[in-house]
């Protein structure tokens, strides 16, 4: 089992809840933090933009990425989302163990 962090960044903090709280509620992530405002800086056609985003950062399992990447897409409003999956290479036990029993399939709540 392989446990991984996805971020992404996004306009507007109910934007950023209402994808969490889908991402939760279909146990792709066990959690879903949502930080900012934050400042980007980045060229986009051409011209380089400046925003202000909300940073997410969501916990999940190397079994449930795939999905979670794909729930993401289809849910964020921009036309080339950032969504980036980084590895967790370690972590405290049990809060793993947590990630593992939320994002379970199986599991119904």
């Amino acid at each position: 089992m392989g446990y991984l962090q996805v971020i992404t960044s996004i306009d507007s903090p109910d934007a950023a809840d209402r994808i969490g709280r889908a991402l939760v509620e279909q146990r792709l992530a066990a959690c879903f933090q949502v930080v900012g405002p934050i400042r980007s800086t980045y060229r986009w056609n051409g011209e380089i933009e400046q925003s202000d985003e909300w940073l997410c950062l969501a916990k999940t399992t190397s079994e449930r990425v795939a999905d979670l990447i794909t729930e993401l897409a289809a849910a964020h409003p921009y036309e080339t989302p950032e969504i980036i999956a980084t590895p967790i290479v370690s972590g405290h036990v049990d809060y793993l163990d947590w990630i593992t029993a939320e994002t379970a399939p199986s599991i119904r709540s």
